[in-house]
């Protein structure tokens, strides 16, 4: 007999209210059920977002894991740190995080099964063991759990806005405020369905920035997000008329400074890792193709 949930609480998602009653269970895993109709409200199928209301009453059954379909590929890694619970990988610029329309094939998540074929079904069927992203021209320190626990660990953590993640990112132009603080909400571009953009009635996003040094007519700076919106970065910066260097999205549609991709580092992470909740610091040095470019415009 499926169980059976009793909503007390007003005007809270579907979703939310299954992750507070099921905390073994990531929220990623509880939509996926949702979608896939292994969740009835008075008893009719229903949506990710629907907002409950006291009396109603949830009713689910978990569905078996299913094994991975994706194949292992022999793609080479660099690995920062590993343990019996995660993989720390800096990945380069230009690799896809997991498969998406396009993307069936070289991502990182292929190269993940091959290192480790464990993973097959942590987290999801399509995205084993991946508890961040990275965009696909953003290199750097991306985390990926071997397990369903830890999983689920980390990805409270970056919902709880625990851990610490610092990005570098050459900005077009120079920057007055030599640090500052950007709040303003992101949502989807109401147009281009492919950005995001600022948005009154979007989700609150939140980064701030400390100026490193200025490079002719750029300014490097330390970027911290405070919030994990899609592109979040990219637009911040970008609606301070500053954009990314070699972000041909939210920039110059030509990139004068030939870079070939956007000028955006995952640098560092601060984390509690899963075994032993302890502290640990991540950091990966910029790509040579950065290093260079910032050699290039010294003076």
């Amino acid at each position: 007999m499926s169980p059976t949930l009793h909503v007390d609480s007003t005007d809270i998602r579907l979703d939310r209210y299954l992750s507070q009653q099921l905390p073994r269970h990531s929220r990623a895993e509880i939509q996926r059920w949702i979608r896939q109709g292994h969740v009835l409200v008075n008893g009719c199928a229903a949506k990710v977002s629907l907002k409950l209301a006291p009396g109603d009453t949830v009713t689910f059954d978990i569905p078996d894991t299913q094994p991975a379909t994706l194949q292992a590929e022999a793609i080479p890694l660099v690995i920062l740190y590993e343990d019996d619970d995660l993989i720390a990988v800096d990945k380069a610029a230009g690799m896809v995080v997991h498969p998406a329309p396009g993307h069936d094939s070289g991502t990182l998540v292929h190269a993940i099964l091959y290192h480790c074929p464990d993973l097959q079904g942590v987290g999801g069927e399509q995205r084993p063991g991946i508890v961040h992203r990275l965009d696909k021209d953003t290199s750097g320190i991306i985390l990926v759990a071997k397990n369903d626990q830890a999983h689920r660990y980390l990805q409270d953590q970056f919902r709880q806005r625990s851990i610490e993640k610092t990005y570098l990112a050459l900005l077009i132009g120079q920057l007055e405020a030599r640090q500052g603080r950007i709040d303003a909400p992101i949502a989807r571009h109401p147009r281009h369905r492919k950005r995001m953009a600022i948005v009154p009635q979007g989700r609150a996003a939140s980064t701030s920035y400390e100026v490193i040094a200025f490079y002719g007519g750029t300014t490097l700076v330390s970027a911290h997000p405070h919030t994990g919106r899609t592109h979040q970065i990219r637009v911040h910066f970008a609606s301070l008329g500053h954009p990314i260097v070699g972000d041909t999205v939210y920039g110059p549609r030509r990139d004068p400074y030939r870079l070939g991709r956007h000028f955006l580092h995952a640098h560092r992470l601060r984390f509690r890792r899963p075994s032993d909740h302890s502290l640990l610091t991540l950091e990966s040095p910029l790509p040579d193709e950065l290093q260079a470019l910032l050699q290039r415009l010294t003076p």
